[in-house]
């Protein structure tokens, strides 16, 4: 189920809008940095290069000792503040300020110095970094101006990792909510399929459920049933016709074979020649069957309810369809053999299962030339069975294979051959209702037909 989640369509159409939410809500949350953050720094550095700007003004209005006057005054106001000031001598000697020597770096491109201020926190171990800018005064002085940025840094950490956490629960939850909606989804979805595979299975009269919520869902449901009611009335109205064409029909050809009947005894009577009778009665025979395979296939085709079904040893099953024709494969000389691995069972219908299997059998025989060889394999694995059918006639040509299914279709396009093109239809209307699959194979030569079913219980007994 979770594989099915992962690579439904759905789930992936939800992972993609997870995605784009996801980088959108990286685009808001970076241009949120940018707003705050940024404009912190930003903020504190216009306000170190306006403190310098006004400084350089002091001294340029009140000399040296008014510029020490100042910075004396703004660092008793504030003893323990983020600003930092140092004004030196030519040689760096300090004059004023907090700072008791000049930081040994050097200055960025554009003029900032990045460095650290030893015992400046609480914890006399604390190391915090500080950006300022220098500046040279008339005299040879230097001037240094800067802040303390412990806080500055700390509450742009504290945003980013907001920001960082905000992401990651936007992806959590939309992973939540792509999944929940995948779910939701995946169960409309495949209340469909299991109704389609339901139809596909020859139940016409199943319906899928509407949920009455007014969605797009409801809205195909309630399309796709009533294009099922067309289909079911029409193919209902077809079946109908060729059900009473098959009983209309069978009757008088009943009536004419019973009469040819008569003629053929009378001119026994007569002592005249019955050949043409009995050959008229050759073909209505070929016809009732022909009405009665129909007519039968119309049946399994109907045939809904499995409550009759009963277990069946298919083993047992395909020797007793052997011994049926056995004789057969002997006056051709044919090799006919079983191999049985496992005790297979089945629940089914027993007689359906073996007209199939008497079908395929009987096929095989026909179109596999003398001194050839058939082989029915029966075998089991993990509740999957199989049977196959393999000859050593001219096979079926790869293009004919789903072809061969249909009811009157025949490779033999002259038709002059005895046969209706109905053998195969019954054999896939029983499979379709014992939920089975059928495969046509190259046997080099010939043919191989296999039949796979899921299996009710199986034995090893090392049978052939």
């Amino acid at each position: 189920m979770q594989h099915r989640l992962l690579h439904s369509f759905s789930f992936r159409l939800a992972f993609a809008y997870m995605v784009l939410f996801g980088f959108s809500v990286l685009l808001l949350l970076g241009f949120i940095y940018w707003s705050t953050a940024a404009y912190m720094s930003r903020q504190a550095d216009a306000t170190i290069a306006a403190e310098i700007t006004g400084l350089s003004e002091r001294y340029d209005i009140d000399g040296l000792t008014g510029l020490i006057n100042v910075i004396n005054e703004r660092l008793s106001r504030k003893p323990t503040g983020s600003s930092i000031y140092l004004l030196t001598t030519t040689i760096n000697t300090p004059i004023a300020g907090n700072l008791n020597r000049w930081p040994g770096i050097q200055a960025d491109k554009e003029g900032w110095l990045n460095f650290q201020l030893e015992n400046a926190g609480r914890d006399k171990n604390e190391i915090h970094l500080a950006r300022a800018r220098s500046f040279t005064l008339t005299g040879g002085f230097h001037l240094l101006v800067g802040r303390d940025i412990y806080e500055l840094e700390e509450t742009q950490r504290r945003i980013i990792r907001a920001l960082i956490l905000g992401f990651v629960i936007t992806l959590v939850l939309g992973s939540i909510g792509g999944i929940v909606l995948s779910r939701r989804v995946m169960k409309r979805l495949e209340a469909i399929n299991t109704t389609s595979r339901e139809i596909i299975n020859g139940d016409l009269s199943r319906r899928i459920t509407l949920q009455h919520s007014g969605d797009e869902f409801d809205s195909l449901a309630g399309n796709l049933n009533a294009m099922l009611d067309q289909i079911e009335e029409l193919m209902e109205g077809v079946r109908r016709v060729s059900d009473s064409i098959a009983h209309d029909l069978r009757t008088p050809l009943a009536r004419l074979r019973n009469r040819l009947e008569l003629l053929r005894a009378e001119q026994e009577k007569t002592r005249q020649d019955p050949t043409l009778a009995e050959q008229a009665i050759s073909d209505a025979d070929g016809m009732l069957k022909t009405f009665n395979a129909l007519l039968r296939i119309a049946r399994i085709e109907t045939l809904h309810h499995r409550e009759a079904f009963k277990k069946i040893d298919l083993g047992t099953l395909l020797h007793d369809v052997i011994e049926l024709y056995e004789p057969l494969a002997e006056e051709k000389g044919q090799s006919l053999s079983l191999q049985v691995d496992t005790t297979v069972y089945i629940q089914g219908d027993r007689d359906l299962l073996f007209q199939s299997m008497a079908n395929l059998l009987d096929n095989a025989i026909k179109y596999t030339p003398p001194q050839g060889r058939i082989e029915i394999t029966l075998g089991e694995q993990a509740e999957r069975g199989w049977i196959t059918i393999t000859d050593s006639g001219p096979g079926i040509p790869e293009d004919e294979r789903l072809q061969v299914f249909k009811r009157f279709y025949r490779l033999e396009k002259s038709r002059t051959t005895p046969g209706s093109g109905l053998g195969l239809s019954l054999v896939a209307a029983v499979a379709r209702i014992h939920g089975m699959s059928l495969k046509l194979e190259d046997n080099q030569p010939g043919l191989r037909v296999r039949c796979e079913f899921t299996t009710t219980h199986s034995t090893n007994i090392n049978e052939s």
